[in-house]
């Protein structure tokens, strides 16, 4: 058995919520750089250079990527023989996210109720918590901090067996290209199929917190990923939606099992800043 200290989750917690603000993920950066030399369009190439050094400009300074820093959404990697001590784990995690925040000089941005009142929480919290046992002694905290230019382009469709792979892929080119500039491109896409409506939904989520370098580790959905990256490429929506070939940085697909009548589909956009930071206690 492993105790960890509520006060050690906090603490994390707040600093990923800081780093995954400042600092832009290597793949990303790397991505963004390799998209620049290649290319075609001259506006395109400069948008793509300026992003590049917004983000450098963000790591030296030590300020937010982007002045939307977010809801924080978490997925919890917890070891079955992990003692949480102190507190509860959404409490810990919460404090964290409101320390974060408030020391971070991060924008908040969460109202506490959806539709009638709206009233802002003034500390970014509560987050929205994911938490998947898993064997061990260990606790991986990871975070990505979910702007809602993209989060508002996503989209769920139930789809039927019968609409198969061809259905798939218009459901998802449709998405990206009905949700045009909004998401400040080159996106991120990840994809969730299978399941039930909630469970393609978390899974699209989560395709968002792998790095863009690894493919579905399934040959079959990683040559999906690569066949949506050459569609989407043809749309030509490129940086910013002002035209080119870097409409999407990556397209990353999960799935899971599904009910022999369906086929959920579910689109988690995320703009070019998709940003992510995780910590193992």
């Amino acid at each position: 058995m492993h105790n960890i200290d509520v006060a050690d989750i906090t603490a994390a917690v707040a600093k990923l919520a800081i780093d995954a603000n400042y600092y832009l993920s290597a793949d990303i950066f790397q991505a963004l750089e390799d998209n620049e030399k290649t290319e075609s369009s001259p506006l395109g190439k400069e948008i793509l250079g300026k992003l590049i050094q917004n983000a450098k400009i963000a790591r030296d300074e030590q300020m937010p990527i982007c002045q939307d820093t977010g809801m924080a959404v978490f997925i919890i990697e917890l070891g079955q023989d992990v003692h949480i001590v102190g507190w509860t784990l959404t409490d810990a995690i919460n404090a964290g996210v409101a320390k974060g925040y408030t020391e971070g000089y991060l924008r908040k941005s969460v109202v506490s109720e959806p539709l009638f009142d709206r009233k802002n929480t003034q500390n970014n919290t509560p987050a929205i918590i994911h938490i998947e046992l898993v064997p061990g002694d260990k606790m991986k905290i990871m975070l990505s901090p979910k702007g809602f230019g993209s989060e508002n382009k996503s989209a769920l469709k139930m789809l039927v067996p019968a609409d198969g792979v061809a259905g798939v892929k218009k459901f998802i080119i449709d998405t990206v290209t009905n949700a045009g500039p909004n998401p400040c491109p080159p996106m991120v896409v990840g994809v969730g199929i299978g399941g039930t409506m909630e469970k393609a939904a978390y899974l699209s989520k989560k395709a968002l917190f792998r790095p863009i370098t690894k493919h579905n580790s399934d040959e079959r959905y990683a040559k999906l990923e690569q066949e949506l990256m050459e569609l989407i490429h043809d749309i030509g929506l490129g940086p910013q939606g002002l035209g080119g070939d870097t409409t999407a940085l990556a397209v990353n697909v999960e799935y899971f099992p599904t009910h022999i009548a369906g086929l959920p589909v579910a689109v988690n956009i995320s703009c070019h800043a998709t940003r992510h930071a995780e910590v193992v206690l």
